[in-house]
C-alpha cells in the first residue's frame, strides 16, 4: 500500500502529464483538504520529491491562497549529464541525495528500475560497510559516477 506522500507525488505527476509537462498551478491548501492532510505534507512531498536534482523547479507564491508553480525543466541529455556528474553528484555524495539522483534518472527513463534497485543497493551503506564512514561518500559518488556513464553509454 502507498504512503499518502507518494499518493500526492502520483496525483500531481498525473497533473502534469495531463498538462503535457508544461508549468501547472496548485494551491497548497486545496490540495491538503483534498488529501485530508496539512499544508507541511505538500510542503515535504514538494520539497523531496519535486527538487532540482530530479529535474523540477518549484515556484511558491504568497497571498492569494498560496499558489504554487511546478515545472519540469527540459534540457538536452549532455548538459543534464553534465550538470549531474559535476554539479549534483561532485567529488561526494550522501546515500539519501544519491537516492534523489537515481529515483529522478528512472522517472526519465534513462535507467531501468532494475537499474535502479541495483544502484540503490550498490550505494548502501551495508554496501559500503568495508569502507570508513568517512570515505563512504567520496566512494559512492565515484561509483554512482560511473555506473551513470556506463548506463547511458548502452543507449
Amino acid at each position: 500500500m502507498s504512503n499518502l506522500s507518494d499518493i500526492i507525488e502520483g496525483f500531481i505527476k498525473e497533473l502534469m502529464e495531463a498538462n503535457n509537462f508544461k508549468t501547472i498551478e496548485i494551491q497548497r491548501n486545496i490540495l491538503a483538504q483534498q488529501f485530508d492532510c496539512s499544508p507541511s505534507q505538500i510542503n515535504y512531498v514538494l520539497t523531496t520529491r519535486f527538487n532540482n536534482d530530479r529535474g523540477y523547479i518549484v515556484e511558491s507564491r504568497r497571498g492569494g491562497g498560496g499558489c504554487i508553480r511546478i515545472f519540469k525543466v527540459r534540457t538536452s541529455m549532455k548538459d543534464e549529464l553534465e550538470s549531474l556528474l559535476n554539479d549534483s553528484i561532485g567529488s561526494n555524495i550522501t546515500f539519501n541525495k544519491a537516492l534523489d539522483l537515481i529515483h529522478a534518472l528512472e522517472d526519465r527513463k534513462i535507467i531501468s528500475s532494475r537499474e535502479q534497485k541495483i544502484m540503490q543497493s550498490s550505494l548502501s551503506d551495508r554496501a559500503l560497510n568495508a569502507v570508513s564512514y568517512e570515505d563512504r561518500n567520496k566512494l559512492r559518488a565515484d561509483i554512482l559516477k560511473e555506473m551513470i556513464l556506463s548506463s547511458v553509454e548502452n543507449d
